[in-house]
C-alpha cells in the first residue's frame, strides 16, 4: 500500500496537525480578529502562525519545500515549479470566514506532491476531530473508516445533494442552477478542503466550485479519487496537468452520475 519506504509519514503527519490544532488553533475559534487581503477573503493570525509550524516541521517529515496559501504569489509560482521533484502543498485554516465567526466548519488541509500529483493528503477539522487521510493506491479513510464504504445512496443525478459555491461561477451556469437545478437539493458550507472530504464521504453527490486555488483541494482531491470518486475541471484535460494554481473543479461521488453532472453543466458553460 505504502509508496515510501516507512508506513509512518501519515502517522507523523496526523499527529503534527493534531497538535497544531490544539495549541494554534482552537483556543482562537471564534475569539480572534481578522484582516482583509486584497482579494477581500479574511486571514487571521492563526493562519500565518500555523503555516509557519508547517513549513518548520514538514520537511522534517519528508525533506521538501512547502508551499502555503499565506505566501507572496511569486513564491506559490516557484514552488509549484518544483512538484515533478517533491514538494509540500498547505491551508493552514482553510474556511477562515467560518472560523472567526464560531461556525465549526474548517480545516487544515495538507498534501504531499511528486511527479506533479498529490500522492498523499490529510484534512483535519480541529473542531469535530475528524481526519480524513489518503495515500495513493493506499484507499482514502475517516479515521479507521474505509471510504470506498461510502457508496453514493442515488441513481440518479435529480435525487443528488449537491455542493454549489454560486459566486464563482459563470454568470450563465449560475442561473440556470438557480433557476432550474438538476439536483434535489444544494448545500454551501464554506470550506473547500472539507467539501471535498464530504463528497467521498457520501454527505454530498456532485460538487462544482468556479474556481480553487491548489492549496483548497490537493488533499481533497486526492482523498476523494482513492474513495472511488471522479474529478475534473470546466475544460476536462487531464486534471493534474494544468499548469495553473487555481481552476474550476467538477467533482462526483458517482462516475456515472458525475458523467451526468458535467454533461449537464456543459451545456450552460
Amino acid at each position: 500500500m505504502s509508496k515510501f519506504s516507512t508506513t509512518t509519514v501519515l502517522d507523523q503527519v496526523t499527529d503534527l496537525v493534531k497538535g497544531l490544532a490544539d495549541r494554534e488553533i482552537i483556543p482562537f475559534f471564534k475569539k480572534i480578529s481578522h484582516n482583509r487581503k486584497s482579494d477581500g477573503s479574511p486571514v487571521t493570525a492563526v493562519d500565518a502562525a500555523v503555516q509557519i509550524a508547517l513549513e518548520d516541521a514538514l520537511p522534517k517529515i519528508l525533506k521538501a519545500p512547502v508551499l502555503g496559501e499565506e505566501m507572496t504569489n511569486d513564491q506559490q509560482v516557484e514552488i509549484w515549479g518544483q512538484r515533478d521533484t517533491g514538494i509540500w502543498c498547505v491551508d493552514p485554516v482553510d474556511g477562515t470566514t467560518n472560523f472567526v465567526n464560531g461556525i465549526p466548519y474548517f480545516a487544515v488541509s495538507i498534501a504531499y506532491f511528486k511527479s506533479g500529483k498529490p500522492i498523499v493528503g490529510l484534512v483535519h477539522n480541529p473542531i469535530t476531530g475528524q481526519v480524513f487521510t489518503a495515500e495513493e493506491g493506499g484507499g482514502a479513510w475517516l479515521g479507521t473508516r474505509s471510504l470506498l464504504e461510502s457508496r453514493s445512496r442515488h441513481t440518479s443525478l435529480r435525487e443528488c445533494v449537491a455542493s454549489v459555491d454560486f459566486k464563482r461561477l459563470p454568470e450563465l451556469l449560475r442561473a440556470r442552477l438557480v433557476s432550474s437545478p438538476p439536483y434535489a437539493s444544494q448545500r454551501n458550507f464554506g470550506a473547500a478542503a472539507l467539501e471535498w472530504c464530504d463528497v467521498a464521504s457520501g454527505l454530498f453527490d456532485v460538487y462544482v466550485h468556479g474556481n480553487q486555488k491548489i492549496w483548497d483541494f490537493a488533499a481533497g482531491a486526492l482523498i476523494l479519487t482513492e474513495a472511488g470518486g471522479v474529478m475534473s475541471s470546466f475544460t476536462k484535460g487531464p486534471f493534474w496537468c494544468d499548469e495553473n494554481l487555481s481552476r474550476p473543479v467538477i467533482a462526483a461521488r458517482d462516475p456515472a452520475i458525475f458523467e451526468e453532472w458535467s454533461n449537464w453543466l456543459a451545456a450552460s458553460l
